[in-house]
């Protein structure tokens, strides 16, 4: 009796193909959701990082307003350094963003979004993509620190820190033939834990100057003060440091001993 044995064999044959395939599948399946649960770990360790470098490293605000030019215009995106002033405080000079500390800004009605952005607009500020509450902080440079009298306007139109003329002509901006530093006099002794902060555009900068009838009487708070402007990010044109023009107050003792 003859038997067939390529008859036999294809069912085999296909059926050994059949449980390979099957067999794959599984490991296919794994396979991509190994890759998945690997994207998602990688994105989460990103944000998680992007979020604690924002907290506590660097933070991105854009500028509202004209009271910084021309050091800073209106638009210009910025980056604040939080850690250095941590350890090395602050100097005369620096330009800060702080936190107003009550009255110093209009209250500004808040854009109704939807759900959609608000969440991704929450998701970018996580990350430090955008600057969301530059509305809510205000950009100036400090001119007194704790201790300081600060007083405007000598016979030349300068303010003295600590009796100590200063030369800011190299920074400010100032109306045609105007060479007084502050059309405003002011005297002041800045407290403890605070600052006395001016605009660079001096006459029209809502600073210190402006809000003496608010509850810090002018003075910023330094646990207001989210850090230290250091660049200048966009438009790119205008990439670059932003400079604390330090050697204009060289020259000034600090208070302890001024006042020794």
């Amino acid at each position: 009796m003859s038997t067939d044995s390529s008859a036999s064999a294809a069912p085999l044959y296909r059926r050994g193909r059949r449980e390979a395939s099957e067999a794959t599948a599984p490991r296919r399946s794994r396979g991509w959701l190994s890759f998945l649960r690997d994207v998602v770990v990688i994105v989460v360790i990103a944000v998680l990082v992007s979020f604690l470098v924002k907290t506590f490293v660097v933070r991105s605000f854009f500028i509202p307003s004209a009271s910084m030019e021309d050091t800073l215009i209106v638009d210009d995106r910025i980056l604040v350094d939080e850690i250095t002033p941590d350890w090395a405080g602050y100097s005369r000079g620096d330009v800060v963003v702080f936190q107003d500390p009550g009255g110093w800004l209009d209250p500004v009605p808040q854009p109704q979004h939807t759900p959609l952005e608000a969440g991704v607009d929450w998701l970018l500020s996580l990350v430090g993509l955008s600057a969301s509450d530059s509305d809510d902080h205000l950009v100036k440079r400090i001119v007194g620190l704790p201790g300081d009298h600060v007083v405007c306007c000598n016979a030349l139109g300068q303010i003295t820190v600590n009796d100590v003329p200063i030369d800011e002509m190299g920074y400010i901006k100032l109306p045609p033939g105007s060479s007084e530093a502050s059309k405003d006099p002011f005297d002041v002794t800045v407290p403890a834990g605070a600052l006395w902060v001016l605009g660079d555009n001096r006459n029209l900068s809502r600073d210190s100057r402006y809000n003496t009838d608010q509850p810090g009487d002018g003075f910023v708070p330094l646990d207001h003060v989210v850090g230290k402007v250091f660049l200048r990010t966009w438009p790119f044109d205008r990439f670059g440091a932003v400079d604390g023009h330090h050697e204009v107050f060289a020259g000034v003792p600090d208070a302890e001993e001024a006042a020794g």
